[in-house]
């Protein structure tokens, strides 16, 4: 363990000092990013090459998503750390496929295993000092799709109420522990209803359904309020505010995509 120890020490030494605050210094430490889609593209692939959905990226990667947006705003540093998986939810789940009796297509991992991984990325050997400070948490797909949970799509309905405050207490969950590594999570806030397609997004995927506009509208809104009102150290942006589709009826476009990642580069650099 000697050698570890040393490491720690060397990098230590060239380490930003962290702190609970933001300070200017923040600003050079790369953003650590997780979620589903609108953070990354891409479905994991597990052992033996297994995936869900087959592997595919959103657009077959022709697709902006908010990690590459923030790498690519002139007003950050470029340095992101992007464990997000595309199709993902708060908890670990397999694929599911609409006709398929059995749920086996590789697993999603949960946010926060995302939010461990992200972590470790950035902690010096040996210490707790992570050399971040901001961590992005992108929307899930809890609740919102038949293809959401971990059971065969025609078993699946809309959350009931618990359901959906269930969800929301593993959101927020991932929140606090950001919070307590001194990190400081930037939540997003889900597009307009009207902005979306939701019907077209079904057909277009293959799901047995997708949410109804007051079904939505539940999830923006309690997403909205209870993380307002119980996580009083993150922050909370309307950054899909505006939101244009890249033509599936959900995914944000690329114009869309360099508008929220403006609105947190903006966010940190008012911070300091």
């Amino acid at each position: 363990m000697k050698h570890i120890s040393r490491l720690a020490a060397i990098l230590l030494s060239l380490a930003f000092t962290g702190s609970a605050t933001a300070t200017p210094e923040d600003m050079n430490k790369p953003i650590i990013i997780i979620g589903a889609s609108y953070s990354n593209g891409s479905v994991p692939f597990n052992d033996a090459l297994v995936s869900p959905l087959f592997g595919i990226a959103v657009g077959f990667g022709n697709y902006l998503s908010l990690g590459d947006a923030l790498i690519k705003d002139p007003r950050l540093p470029g340095y992101v750390i992007n464990e997000a998986q595309a199709g993902a939810t708060t908890f670990d789940r397999p694929g599911c496929m609409p006709s398929a009796p059995s749920c086996n297509l590789g697993m999603w991992q949960d946010y926060e295993k995302q939010l461990q991984k992200a972590q470790q990325r950035v902690t010096i050997p040996g210490t707790t000092n992570i050399l971040s400070k901001y961590v992005v948490i992108t929307i899930p797909n809890d609740c919102l799709h038949a293809g959401a949970f971990s059971i065969p799509q025609n078993q699946t309905a809309h959350c009931s109420l618990s359901e959906i405050n269930a969800y929301l207490d593993r959101l927020i969950a991932v929140g606090k522990k950001a919070l307590d590594a001194g990190l400081i999570p930037i939540y997003d806030r889900y597009p307009a209803y009207s902005n979306l397609n939701l019907p077209f997004f079904a057909t277009t995927y293959g799901l047995s359904w997708a949410a109804d506009e007051g079904y939505y509208n539940t999830l923006r809104d309690l997403h909205h309020q209870r993380l307002t009102t119980e996580l009083p150290g993150a922050v909370v942006l309307d950054i899909w505010a505006d939101f244009e589709h890249v033509g599936d009826g959900i995914h944000p476009n690329d114009k869309t995509s360099r508008k929220a990642a403006a609105m947190i580069a903006q966010y940190i650099n008012n911070a300091h």
